[in-house]
């Protein structure tokens, strides 16, 4: 569910390559300044209703012609790659290697979350990411080993993954992930 998805940091790197104040945002969230910079910091998480609002805000969507050629290469790639929001984890494009294996066209999971389809390694792998400091700038690069998802509907097979940030043309960030082996 997307509600179980870390929010602060995406907040805070939307925030800066936007050039958006904290301020601004405690004013159209109805907040002080300080609860947003302790969102950022993750000493405290929204509440539903603000993280809600937050992912709608920070929200990749990749459907602007300026992201056209990115959505081409990913969807003409011989690879098993797709393309998702960093934040949200909702499916931006998806290669035709990628949903070979799944149990319904790409386009049926375009703008949905593919976060409940996480293997055990997935999870733990974003778990990871604010130490590591994936959001502090764009143009990072994870790779890892994931095991299965226990799920027909979108499958995740043991394999080498490497996600990387792309950002994209309306400021926000997306993430390619990419089968390795």
């Amino acid at each position: 569910m997307i509600l179980d998805l870390p929010v602060g940091r995406a907040l805070h790197r939307f925030r800066r390559l936007n050039g958006i104040k904290q301020g601004h945002v405690a004013e159209l969230f109805s907040v002080s300044q300080g609860t947003v910079s302790r969102w950022e910091s993750g000493t405290h998480e929204p509440e539903i209703q603000h993280r809600e609002r937050i992912f709608a805000m920070i929200a990749a969507k990749a459907n602007n012609d300026a992201d056209a050629a990115l959505r081409r290469l990913v969807c003409g790639s011989t690879m098993a790659v797709h393309l998702v929001c960093d934040a949200t984890h909702r499916l931006l494009a998806a290669s035709p290697s990628r949903v070979a294996g799944w149990a319904s066209h790409a386009d049926d999971f375009i703008g949905r979350s593919l976060w409940p389809f996480a293997s055990p390694e997935i999870v733990a792998a974003e778990a990871g990411l604010r130490d590591r400091g994936w959001f502090e700038q764009p143009g990072q690069r994870l790779r890892f080993h994931t095991g299965y998802n226990d799920s027909n509907v979108v499958v995740v097979r043991p394999s080498l993954m490497q996600w990387e940030t792309v950002p994209l043309a309306d400021g926000r960030i997306g993430r390619l992930t990419t089968t390795i082996e």
